[in-house]
């Protein structure tokens, strides 16, 4: 196990530097895990995509994206936690909720990592070739939802407000969101005069605000102008709102 958390820390790194070097073989069902605090647990489903085994190693991480598993204290357990896939085969993982001090009015934000460590090439498939393997890691946000939280996940990004402010030379959207829910915004613009300019793109806390920079946009617009925006649900697909500018 020592020597497999040395090599996962190794390999941690070169997934930060290398991002998209590579493809998964083992593939998770959804882009995203909800995990609603009354149910005690979520099951999320592994297959492995390829003709050979895999060794797979699954943890959750408060945040940093260079975490390893020796070395994170989260208020959840993976079962099982290390494990070998088959070919073409599936495997349930399990995520229990232990107990901890977590806000009860509000989303808390965490992060499931699934490292996939392919076998070492047989002594023929190697046979005069110099071969280059990457293990890697797929990292998808997990939200803890409390119970009795006002309002509902799909309804929340058509509450948030936007507002014109200086940015450097030249003008940001600062957005608000007053849900207890996270808001994940993948595409922004906004309509001047016939024309569209778009903006940066990022995720809204629960009962807090964003500054996304508005590309080549030069001059403040005006109170009423239309916002549009496309957000990513609870289930990864995205839907498409429209708001408009504060004074």
């Amino acid at each position: 196990m020592n020597t497999f958390l040395r090599a996962a820390r190794v390999v941690l790194l070169a997934t930060c530097l290398f991002t998209g070097a590579a493809n998964a073989s083992v593939l998770i069902a959804g882009t995203r895990v909800v995990f609603p605090a009354e149910d005690g647990e979520v099951t999320v489903r592994l297959t492995n995509d390829n003709p050979h085994p895999a060794l797979v190693e699954a943890w959750i991480d408060n945040g940093d994206p260079k975490s390893t598993p020796d070395k994170v204290s989260v208020p959840f357990l993976i079962t099982p936690p290390l494990f070998r896939m088959e070919a073409h085969k599936d495997q349930d993982l399990r995520i229990i909720s232990t107990p901890a001090q977590l806000p009860t009015d509000r989303e808390s934000l965490f992060w499931l990592n699934v490292l996939e460590i392919p076998p070492k090439p047989s002594a023929a498939e190697s046979a005069g070739k110099n071969l280059l393997q990457f293990a890697i890691r797929s990292r998808l946000k997990l939200f803890y939802r409390p119970a009795h939280l006002p309002g509902n996940a799909q309804t929340a990004p058509g509450q948030v407000t936007w507002k014109a402010v200086p940015d450097g030379k030249g003008y940001a959207l600062e957005v608000r969101n007053p849900t207890p829910y996270h808001v994940t915004i993948v595409k922004l613009s906004l309509n001047i005069g016939g024309k569209s300019y778009s903006g940066d793109i990022g995720m809204v806390d629960p009962l807090g605000s964003l500054r996304l920079k508005v590309k080549e946009l030069t001059t403040m617009p005006a109170a009423g102008t239309s916002v549009a925006y496309d957000i990513v649900n609870d289930y990864g697909a995205t839907a498409s709102f429209k708001g408009s500018l504060l004074p």
